[in-house]
C-alpha cells in the first residue's frame, strides 16, 4: 500500500511541478510581447526633424553670411532678398563723386538703372573683417568686379565698409560706403581702342 501511495504522490507532485512550470512559461510568453510593445512604442518616438536644425553662429559669422547673401542677391537682381539685408533708412555712398543716396527706395531706383546696363557680372570678395560691439557692427572687405557695361568689358577694384545694426535679433545694413581704387576698361573685340580709358562707376552693393 505504501508503494502505490508513494507513486500516486510522486505522480501528483510531478504534475503540479509540470503545471506550475507551464504556467510560468505562459506567463513569460504573455509578458514578453507586452514588454516588446512598450519598447516598440518607445522606439517609435519620432526623431527630431533634422531638416529644421539650426546651426548656431556667432554674430561675426552671421554678418559674414549676410554679406555673401547680399552680394549674391545684388548680382542676380533678387530685389526681395537684397531688401531683406538693407534697412529702409539705409545711406549709401558710392565710389563716384556723387551725393549719398538716402533710403531703400532711392537706392533701389539707382540700383535698377545700374543693373539694367550690366551683364556677365562677376563680383569677388576678399579680406573681410567684421567687428561687433553690442547691437552695432562694422565690416570691411576688398572686392574685384568685372562685367559688360553698356557693351564694354569693364573691371574695377575697391573696398567697401558696412555699418550694421541688430534690429529684432537680426543684423541689417544701415550704411554702405564703397571706395573705388582702380578702373580698367577693355574694348570689346573689333572695337578700336580708345585714347583714354573710360571711367566706369563702381557698383555699390
Amino acid at each position: 500500500m505504501k508503494m502505490p501511495f508513494t507513486s500516486y504522490f510522486l505522480g501528483r507532485t510531478s504534475r503540479l511541478v509540470f503545471l506550475s512550470a507551464l504556467g510560468a512559461i505562459l506567463l513569460l510568453a504573455n509578458a514578453s510581447p507586452s514588454a516588446a510593445q512598450k519598447k516598440k512604442k518607445k522606439d517609435n518616438t519620432p526623431p527630431a526633424d533634422s531638416g529644421n536644425l539650426v546651426i548656431p553662429m556667432s554674430d561675426e559669422q552671421r554678418i559674414d553670411y549676410l554679406i555673401s547673401e547680399m552680394l549674391g542677391a545684388w548680382q542676380l537682381g533678387d530685389i526681395e532678398k537684397l531688401h531683406k539685408d538693407y534697412a529702409d533708412d539705409v545711406s549709401i555712398v558710392s565710389g563716384a563723386y556723387a551725393p549719398p543716396v538716402i533710403g531703400w527706395a532711392n537706392y533701389l531706383a539707382s540700383y535698377q538703372l545700374q543693373k539694367a546696363r550690366m551683364s556677365e557680372i562677376r563680383y569677388d570678395r576678399s579680406n573681410t573683417y567684421v567687428k561687433v560691439r553690442g547691437t552695432v557692427a562694422w565690416a570691411c572687405y576688398q572686392w574685384d568686379f568685372a562685367a559688360v557695361v553698356a557693351g564694354q568689358a569693364s573691371e574695377s577694384r575697391g573696398q567697401t565698409t558696412l555699418i550694421l545694426e541688430k534690429r529684432n535679433d537680426r543684423w541689417i545694413i544701415v550704411h554702405n560706403h564703397t571706395s573705388l581704387l582702380e578702373t580698367v576698361t577693355a574694348p570689346q573685340p573689333g572695337t578700336p581702342p580708345a585714347t583714354q580709358p573710360q571711367a566706369v562707376k563702381p557698383p555699390s552693393p
